[in-house]
């Protein structure tokens, strides 16, 4: 993803809890790695570990 379109999804996503005062835990992942893998997913599907299956 593109610093661009990150400047675009960012503005998008929640604020997390923890950050804003409300309590909670940190993520063990930024949301941009998590954007990056749905969109991984997305773009090349979930495929079997063997290729004969």
């Amino acid at each position: 993803m593109s610093d661009a379109e990150w400047a675009v999804v960012r503005d998008l996503l929640s604020v997390p809890g923890w950050l804003s005062g409300r309590g909670g835990r940190p993520e063990g992942y930024c949301h941009r790695q998590m954007i990056d893998a749905v969109r991984y997913l997305v773009d090349n599907g979930i495929k079997p570990f063997r290729s004969g299956l």
